[in-house]
């Protein structure tokens, strides 16, 4: 009986077709010293480990010591790449039992530096690479993929990562690094999810120049033939996984951002992270630190640095919020402004410098060329940076924001940590230490006159694996905008009165899974409020992910 047992765990743990040294290099079923003696013997790998037993919280404690050794923050990012290549649940164990440690390392500010190095330190592949020659061939390409039950595809064309601009092919370590947070942060199965980079070539020179490029060495596809491809890609994921897998887009340019989106949105389950997940995360901040400085949203007036997709995804979730908490669309479109190169968006400037998206926000006002007397003129009591351009928030700026408000907010939200508007420290000190300040990447807490200040990290994080939890486990289709208004809404009441006191506008990410867990539940509440999932509604919804998420645990 007991044979027969090990010989049914052994075809549950090779899916059917593995076994022996196939197991080992398999990195979601190998186990490594893990292994039981009986199951080393069964799987014909005894002799091909060190003799002793060890238990996954012996193994992560190991990997600790080792990745504590480590100095170069891209060192530790490739040593936990490597883990996740051989280990793939060790990994996510270590992940979650150190996400604050981890966090930073497998995703901002330091995958920036890791997509910068991606073709010196590529190693085993991750993902699906598929060219703008494959174009008739892309059915076949995702049939190469070795499982089929795909129900999230983290998707990037590499225009646009971060705030470093066009990487190309580089720029898969973005999809990879996202979806290593759906698994980590909301227990998305790993098996469930594919990154894809959609290579149309790059216009950086210096990649077209580099030997150890990787991808194709042409100048970027634009134009009919561009959507033509993407549109291309889309329809051969449905013919392949199925209409409700989700299809997140990643770091395109501004330029495509939102045309993309708009192209999508109604016929396939699909969002886009840069502009939905950073306006979520964002009127979470707002909605938390009227916790924090008792002055509802709807009484402050908001700058932003940057006007394209990211700043004009938060503008238009904010506007939405407003009108939602009493106010005309005239009122709310009155309380905003944006800024970009060209200055403040004013109806006095060249029609040409306008977008679809933030021609709306622009006001019947002289125009005014400089962020400093934009300050100076509108009083914003909330100044937004997303343009992805570092030190723009001058002392001078920061000293005015906290003429204009007791409590004013510094959102400096570019990344990586180079392109941030300002520092923690510099927005502490410039504003008399009023200011509640927000950033994209982590800084550390900062003590003056025996207070600590604890800035946050406005991290698309605590938003978008708890979407993606809940579309792929209630198929919701299509993603409509609410669904992040009510993520944001669940975020922010998840603020502790602890979080409070202490000048917290977003929950430890300590409790992040249960966080996404939350937010799951409530996206999953309004769906089928409004019809959108094509599930049978569970009786308990945070029951049924549980029953189907996954575990950082061992078969």
């Amino acid at each position: 009986m007991k044979l027969q047992i090990l010989k049914h765990f052994v075809r549950l743990l090779s899916n059917g077709s593995k076994s022996g040294i196939d197991v080992l290099r398999d990195p979601l079923r190998n186990k490594g010293t893990s292994f039981t003696l009986d199951e080393r013997r069964i799987l014909h790998i005894q002799g091909l480990l060190p003799p002793s037993v060890h238990s996954m919280d012996v193994k992560v404690g190991r990997c600790m010591i080792n990745l504590n050794k480590i100095q170069d923050d891209l060192q530790k990012h490739l040593y936990l790449t490597s883990l996740y290549d051989r280990d793939e649940r060790l990994f996510y164990k270590l992940v979650s039992d150190n996400i604050d440690i981890c966090l930073p390392l497998i995703y901002t500010p330091t995958v920036g530096k890791a997509c910068q190095e991606f073709g010196q330190t590529f190693g085993r592949p991750r993902g699906l690479y598929i060219s703008i020659k494959d174009k008739k061939y892309i059915r076949e390409i995702l049939c190469n993929w070795t499982e089929d039950d795909v129900r999230a595809i983290v998707v990037t064309d590499g225009e646009r990562i971060l705030g470093l601009g066009d990487l190309g092919v580089h720029g898969m370590g973005i999809p990879i690094g996202k979806l290593a947070l759906y698994t980590a942060l909301a227990g998305v199965p790993p098996e469930q999810t594919m990154p894809v980079t959609l290579d149309v070539g790059t216009d950086n020179e210096e990649l077209l120049n580099d030997p150890y490029y990787l991808g194709l060495k042409q100048k970027r596809l634009r134009g009919t033939e561009y959507l033509e491809f993407i549109d291309a890609f889309m329809e051969a994921v449905v013919e392949r996984f199925g209409r409700n897998t989700l299809i997140q887009f990643e770091d395109f340019a501004n330029q495509n951002a939102f045309k993309l989106l708009e192209r999508y949105r109604d016929i396939y389950c699909s969002f886009n992270d840069d502009i939905q997940g950073t306006a979520a995360v964002t009127l979470a901040a707002l909605l938390s630190a009227e916790k924090v400085s008792k002055r509802p949203i709807e009484d402050n007036v908001f700058l932003f640095q940057g006007a394209g997709s990211a700043g004009s995804g938060i503008a238009n979730l904010i506007k939405m919020s407003l009108e939602s908490s009493g106010l005309s669309e005239k009122e709310a479109i009155s309380k905003i402004y944006m800024f970009d190169k060209d200055g403040l968006l004013s109806v006095n400037r060249s029609p040409d410098t306008f977008t679809d998206q933030n021609v709306v926000f622009a006001k019947d006002m002289p125009h005014i060329s400089t962020l400093e007397e934009t300050v100076e003129i509108v009083k914003p009591t909330v100044i937004i940076g997303v343009a992805g351009v570092g030190n723009v928030f001058t002392p001078t700026i920061l000293k005015s924001m906290a003429k204009n408000t007791e409590t004013p907010y510094i959102f400096a939200l570019s990344n990586p940590t180079d392109k941030t508007e300002c520092t923690a420290e510099e927005a502490y000190k410039h504003t008399d230490y009023k200011c509640i300040f927000a950033s994209g990447s982590p800084f550390d807490a900062i003590v003056h006159g025996g207070k600590t200040h604890l800035p946050s990290q406005c991290n698309n994080s605590y938003i978008f694996p708890g979407v993606a939890l809940a579309v792929t486990m209630f198929q919701i289709n299509p993603i409509p905008e609410k669904v992040f208004i009510k993520a944001a809404e669940c975020l922010a009441e998840q603020l502790s009165p602890e979080d409070v006191k202490a000048g917290r506008i977003f929950p430890t990410f300590q409790n992040i899974r249960q966080v996404s867990m939350n937010i799951a539940c409530a996206v999953g509440d309004y769906a089928y409020k409004e019809g959108i999932a094509n599930l049978p509604e569970p009786e308990d919804k945070a029951a049924y992910i549980r029953s189907h998420w996954f575990e950082p645990k061992y078969v």
